[in-house]
């Protein structure tokens, strides 16, 4: 059974959407964690690498982190300089209520998780927009009490988001550049196979024959990519896919089933255990 002390809900968003500018001196350690609602991280300054699924990512100045909702990531933040960023968090009703026919604002953060890539590295020109856009979108979420304060705000995150979405649909790809980022090829095949099977047989015994691999190689090596084992990985995975479908309105015992849990008591205990709520709740 997973522990909520390693892979962890954090935060909580209460509003449509919510813009924070920190810049912290302490290099403190965060945990492996998932949110429900969307983020975007706006790297501004100091030494981090930002580890999203397995693939780590090198960060410079005005890189952006795209990081949809249920995906596990941390930033591994080192005590050499100061760590400042801009992050957005947006909510999903929020997003698909803001979203046209054929033009959902989230398309970059599909893309991203389906390309299993989840950094945009903005250009000089873009670094600018960007720049003035958050500092925008800061200054009309302050000046609440001017007349249309709250619209403004609206209209401005929007700008943000379609932009991200315009320069990550436009680069398409990984970037070349070899000191973005690392990813072990293997274990990313192993990622992307237990997001798409999680019906299935995903112990590890399993997986290493389906990847022609020592049971003694994959485990370790796992944690060391993800930082957690691949049994808390893929319960991990199936309880938010069965959150997916109980939200979507899907019966309970049917969400479990389809979220790969073949006994219904051991998906009610894992569940409570690691949202603090019965399904029924949950919806």
């Amino acid at each position: 059974m997973l522990d909520r002390s390693e892979v962890g809900k954090r935060g909580y968003l209460d509003r449509d959407f919510r813009l924070v500018h920190l810049k912290d001196s302490l290099a403190q350690k965060i945990d492996y964690h998932y949110h429900e609602f969307d983020k975007l991280v706006i790297f501004l300054g100091g030494k981090v690498t930002y580890v999203v699924e397995g693939v780590t990512y090198f960060l410079k100045p005005w890189d952006i982190v795209l990081i949809q909702h249920n995906l596990i990531h941390r930033p591994i933040i080192h005590a050499e300089e100061p760590y400042e960023r801009a992050v957005l968090w947006l909510g999903r009703d929020w997003i698909a209520q803001r979203s046209d026919p054929g033009e959902p604002l989230d398309a970059c953060l599909d893309k991203s998780r389906e390309q299993g890539f989840h950094l945009l590295r903005t250009g000089e020109e873009g670094r600018l927009g960007y720049a003035r856009s958050i500092q925008q979108l800061e200054e009309a979420l302050r000046s609440e009490a001017l007349f249309g304060a709250r619209r403004m705000a609206d209209t401005l995150c929007q700008q943000i988001l379609i932009q991200v979405n315009r320069d990550f649909l436009r680069a398409n790809t990984a970037p070349a550049e070899t000191d973005s980022y690392h990813l072990d090829p293997k274990m990313e095949e192993i990622l992307h196979y237990i997001a798409a099977n999680l019906e299935g047989d995903l112990s590890v015994d399993a997986l290493a024959a389906r990847f022609y691999m020592s049971r003694y190689y994959l485990m370790p090596r796992f944690k060391e990519i993800t930082g957690y084992t691949v049994h808390q990985y893929t319960v991990q995975k199936r309880l938010l896919r069965a959150g997916e479908l109980i939200r979507e309105g899907v019966p309970v015992m049917k969400a479990a089933e389809q979220a790969g849990f073949p006994e219904y008591s051991t998906f009610l205990r894992a569940f409570q255990n690691t949202f603090h709520t019965s399904p029924k709740n949950f919806r």
